[in-house]
């Protein structure tokens, strides 16, 4: 006969309760008091079946999964470390249930994901369609298409699910491309998979497991003043805008492509870089300095695009009249900043200008570039003619 496992006993020594019922629960001791014996036997009774019921569950629970779940606790604990001195089983046996209901729950989560997947080209098109629902520029967009449509391309067909961070790790390692590019990629990819993430395509974002590659940084390349003024001097009208706001204003290439000539306030002496033209999605204004001005004043127009069509012919010829065979990579760009910083010496303002969230960088980049007498020469090329001078022209 089975011994009760919950007893009634009467409390001499309680005023209020004067009942009790002694029991164990998950192998522990438990007591609960009662003000009548009535109500202890009816709460010992009701433990006595749930306790006779467990009994009965378990043994009808296959033998073949009690064992299944016997080596996945003794695999377990194989990894923990030793009990401390004072532990239990019985709290060594929670740690391992722990691991094992989590490890579970991780593996049901991949299966639901995998069974609502798509495959890596439909995510892809499905990450495009919501960024430009989104107003992303299409920079950007363009960047998604390009980039991701390689990366999906490769993975075409399988789940995205079920694509591991190794393999994304051996694809990246793969391309023949610079560190810079290939984290670039890596960001993307990144991106597609928390938006596949939250969408329950995938359980877990495996990109982010990926190695970055090492970038090592490359020394700074700008113009000198005499290739500065070279090429202003070498530009036709239809290039010299683009050339003159890249040297004198810093703007990112994309921002002057988009550029328009409404954006150019000469009365209020700024640059207007909307948001939708800049790169960091953000609005700022750059000042235009008065040898910018000059510059520009000639060929200014009430609206319309401030590069030509086919400015990048035109640039290129201005670059070999002037001399320049090697260009170093976003030099106007990169003359405007490291000139900025070294003639007026204030980091904060030529981030500001720049569209840098932090002067640290941009004093980290620029600084000790550009001696002050060559800074001061910078910021005095001006035109020395008026041959490429033409009428105000209403668009």
């Amino acid at each position: 006969m089975r011994t009760k496992a919950f007893v009634v006993k009467q409390a001499d020594w309680a005023a209020a309760a004067k009942w009790f019922v002694d029991g164990r629960e998950a192998g522990k001791r438990s007591r609960k008091f009662f003000k009548t014996k009535a109500e202890a036997e009816t709460f010992a009774r009701t433990k006595e079946i749930e306790l006779l019921n467990h009994g009965i569950a378990h043994a009808e629970f296959p033998v073949r999964l009690r064992t299944m779940a016997q080596d996945a606790v003794d695999k377990v604990r194989h990894l923990l470390p030793e009990p401390a001195p004072g532990d239990t089983a019985d709290k060594h046996l929670a740690q391992a249930s722990k691991i094992i209901l989590r490890a579970v729950d991780e593996h049901v989560a991949r299966l639901q994901a995998s069974a609502k997947s798509c495959s890596a080209i439909e995510l892809v098109r499905l990450l495009v369609n919501l960024k430009k629902q989104d107003g992303a520029s299409q920079r950007h967009i363009s960047d998604l298409q390009s980039r991701l449509g390689i990366f999906a391309g490769k993975f075409d067909g399988q789940p995205v699910a079920t694509i591991t961070s190794g393999e994304i790790d051996d694809w990246l390692r793969s391309l023949n491309v610079s560190p810079v590019t290939r984290n670039h990629y890596r960001r993307l990819i990144v991106l597609a998979f928390n938006f596949a993430v939250r969408r329950g395509y995938a359980a877990e974002n495996p990109a982010k497991e990926t190695a970055k590659a090492k970038e090592r940084g490359g020394v700074i390349g700008i113009l000198t003043v005499t290739q500065a003024a070279q090429l202003l001097e070498s530009a036709t009208p239809d290039v010299l805008p683009y050339i003159a706001i890249g040297l004198f204003a810093g703007l990112r290439r994309a921002e002057i492509q988009r550029l328009d000539w409404s954006e150019i306030d000469f009365d209020s002496g700024l640059i207007e870089v909307k948001a939708e033209k800049s790169k960091t999605a953000q609005r700022r204004f750059v000042r235009i300095q008065p040898n910018l001005r000059e510059w520009l004043l000639p060929l200014r127009k009430h609206k319309g695009n401030v590069t030509s069509e086919d400015f990048r012919k035109q640039f290129d010829v201005a670059r070999l009249a002037a001399g320049i065979i090697e260009w170093p990579d976003n030099a106007l760009r990169h003359s405007f900043a490291s000139y900025h910083l070294a003639h007026f010496e204030d980091a904060a303002s030529t981030a500001l200008q720049l569209g840098h969230h932090d002067s640290r960088v941009t004093f980290a980049h620029y600084r000790e570039l550009v001696r002050p007498k060559d800074a001061e020469r910078y910021w005095n090329i001006k035109p020395e003619t008026t041959t490429k001078v033409v009428p105000l022209v209403a668009p």
